[in-house]
C-alpha cells in the first residue's frame, strides 16, 4: 500500500510539473509572438517554431547571427519580467542554419558567439545510434554537412545518389554494413525472433570456443536468401560472409537502414519529392 501511494504521489507530481511547464511554454509563444511584430517596429514578426518542457525556439526572421542573439536575450529578458520569481528564461543558442524535420528530430549550426559556430548539432537523427551500420551514420553525416556547413543541399542529394548506387553494385565494404546489438537474453526469453539471437544460436552450434555469450555484442550483416525470408534468419557473422563469400542482401540495406533517415532530413528541403528524387531514380 505504501508504495502505491507513493507511486500515485510521484505521478501526480510529475503530472504537475509536465503540465506546469506546457503553460509556461504557451504563454511565452504569447508573449514573444506578441512583442516581436513588424507593427511594433521589428523587422520581421516572430514565431515560435517548437517548445518544450524547459526550452523554446525561436524563428526571428532577421539576416544575420549576431541579430538573433541580440533579440533572443531581448526576448528572455521579456518573457521572464513576466513570471514568478525566481523563474526565468535564459538565452543559451543560435542554430543556423537549422533543419527542423519534426519535434525532437532537429540538426543545425550552433552558435554561441557570433564569429564562429561552435558545432554541428543534431538531435533525434541516424547519427550515432548502434543499431544502426555506420553507413548510415556516415552518409547521415555527411549529408548534413553538406547541406548546413557547404550550403550546398544539391552536393548532398547527389552523394546519397551516389551512395546508394554503391550500395546495390556492391561497392561498399562490408564493414560499413554491419550491425551489432548486446546480447542480454537466451533464445527463449525472447518474445519474437531477433537477428543477434538466431546468430549466436547458431554460432554455438558451429564453434561454441568463439561464439558470443550474454553480454557480448554480436556483429552481423543481412546477406541475400529466398524472396520473403525473414531477417533473422539472413543474420551473418561477417568474418564467415567474407571467408565464405556470401552475397549481402543491399535491398535490405537501402529499405530498413538508410531509406527512412534519408528521407527525413531531405524532406524539409525537397518536400514530397524527396522520396521519389532519393530512391526511385
Amino acid at each position: 500500500m505504501e508504495i502505491g501511494t507513493s507511486h500515485s504521489i510521484y505521478f501526480y507530481l510529475l503530472q504537475s510539473v509536465t503540465a506546469f511547464g506546457r503553460m509556461m511554454i504557451e504563454q511565452t509563444k504569447c508573449e514573444v509572438e506578441n512583442k516581436f511584430k513588424v507593427e511594433n517596429g521589428y523587422a520581421h514578426d516572430a514565431k515560435v517554431i517548437y517548445g518544450d518542457t524547459d526550452s523554446v525556439m525561436v524563428k526571428f526572421g532577421v539576416a544575420t547571427v549576431a541579430e538573433a542573439m541580440t533579440l533572443g536575450r531581448e526576448a528572455a529578458d521579456f518573457v521572464s519580467a513576466k513570471f514568478i520569481k525566481p523563474i526565468k528564461l535564459e538565452f543559451e543558442k543560435v542554430y543556423f542554419p537549422y533543419l527542423l524535420i519534426n519535434k525532437k528530430r532537429y540538426a543545425g549550426l550552433y552558435w554561441t558567439k557570433p564569429e564562429k559556430y561552435d558545432k554541428m548539432d543534431c538531435k533525434g537523427i541516424e547519427t550515432v545510434r548502434r543499431d544502426n551500420c555506420p553507413l548510415v551514420a556516415n552518409l547521415i553525416n555527411t549529408c548534413l554537412q553538406k547541406i548546413l556547413m557547404d550550403r550546398d543541399p544539391n552536393g548532398a542529394l547527389d552523394y546519397a545518389k551516389q551512395t546508394i548506387s554503391d550500395l546495390l553494385c556492391n561497392k561498399v565494404d562490408i564493414s560499413h554494413l554491419v550491425i551489432t546489438k548486446e546480447l542480454t537474453k537466451t533464445e527463449k526469453e525472447y518474445q519474437n525472433k531477433q537477428a543477434h539471437v538466431e546468430l549466436a544460436h547458431r554460432m554455438q552450434k558451429r564453434d561454441p570456443g568463439t561464439a558470443p555469450k550474454l553480454g557480448d555484442r554480436v556483429p552481423y550483416v543481412i546477406i541475400a536468401a529466398a524472396k520473403n525470408t525473414p531477417a533473422y534468419l539472413k543474420a551473418e557473422d561477417p568474418i564467415f560472409v567474407l571467408e565464405n563469400n556470401v552475397p549481402i542482401d543491399a535491398q535490405y540495406y537501402l529499405e530498413n537502414q538508410l531509406s527512412k533517415p534519408l528521407v527525413r532530413i531531405f524532406e524539409p528541403i525537397l518536400g514530397a519529392k524527396a522520396e521519389s528524387s532519393l530512391l526511385r531514380e
